[in-house]
């Protein structure tokens, strides 16, 4: 049974940090060096993902903090929060500003120069890149298990690491875009095709974005725990002792952690002192058998 681990997310995080800033720094140069508007666009992204690591690792760290008196259940979903900020800053910082610099380039065109060094960074960037994409990937695969990747995609409540993965996929396939959008302006001398291409990376971002912040919704507005987790738990409860049937159970994602509800039907005849320790006893197995499970609510019943 996998589950979510702030190691494995934390690595992802600085791979990604680590990786954009570099770029970003790269990539400013060459723009300054050849006027290229495609560049321009990557420099942009490439600042705004470094800015979109520190706030996903703020959420993280967040997320961790201690319940208190006004947040009984914790700060889990302030990992959801600063994911859902990031989807926003990629729509317009990365998104929006592209196709507005290749729209302006489209207009008002600029003779390129040295072409050569744009793409020689290009080439440095994808492979760069390609590292952080890798090394998140590598951390997804420490905590899917034996679960097809897609499925992963599609269950997963681990926020940041979909975004880190997002913003990996979009960054390389700005870079590649980008990168044959200014070889063929080098070849044809058209300045037209750089502009194009910075439009074509805004499209690819505002789709990664669009689909970042649809998967942090549900989220947001409360989603159960993963379904491997969810039938772990009742795989548990069904198959406890004093537990004749189950009604129902229902379990909440707070970011790293998971609330559990369940209602179970005890068995016929059961004394009060040994229900309530045959219930605790129940909620102890489940917390060390259920990673991440931090709250667990019993509640005996004869009807659901």
């Amino acid at each position: 049974m996998a589950s979510g681990s702030h190691g494995s997310t934390a690595r992802a995080i600085l791979y990604a940090f680590l990786a954009n800033f570099g770029i970003a720094l790269a990539k400013t140069w060459a723009a300054m060096f050849t006027g290229s508007g495609s560049m321009l666009a990557e420099a942009i992204h490439s600042y705004a993902d470094t800015g979109n690591q520190v706030l996903l690792y703020l959420g993280l760290k967040q997320s961790r903090k201690e319940p208190d008196a006004e947040h009984p259940l914790g700060y889990g979903k302030l990992s959801y929060f600063w994911s859902f900020v990031v989807a926003v800053l990629l729509f317009s910082l990365g998104g929006l500003f592209s196709i507005y610099e290749g729209m302006h380039k489209l207009g008002h065109p600029e003779e390129l120069s040295m072409l050569w060094v744009a793409m020689l960074v290009l080439v440095f960037a994808i492979f760069l890149e390609a590292g952080s994409l890798l090394g998140c990937i590598r951390e997804i695969n420490k905590i899917r298990g034996e679960r097809p990747f897609i499925e992963w995609l599609r269950h997963t409540r681990n926020s940041e690491l979909v975004v880190v993965l997002g913003e990996d996929i979009g960054a390389q396939l700005g870079l590649i875009v980008a990168l044959g959008f200014l070889i063929t302006a080098h070849f044809t001398g058209n300045p037209m095709y750089d502009a194009l291409g910075s439009i074509c990376i805004g499209v690819i971002l505002i789709i990664i974005s669009v689909f970042v912040a649809w998967r942090i919704k549900s989220l947001l507005v409360g989603r159960s725990a993963d379904p491997e987790i969810q039938e772990a738990i009742d795989d548990i409860i069904r198959d406890h002792e004093d537990i004749e049937y189950v009604f129902n159970t229902i379990t909440i994602q707070y970011g790293p952690d998971t609330m559990l509800a369940a209602k179970i039907k005890l068995t016929p005849a059961i004394a009060i002192e040994a229900a309530v320790a045959s219930i605790n006893h129940l909620e102890r197995e489940l917390k060390q058998r259920v990673p991440n499970l931090r709250w667990c609510f019993i509640e005996p019943d004869v009807t659901d």
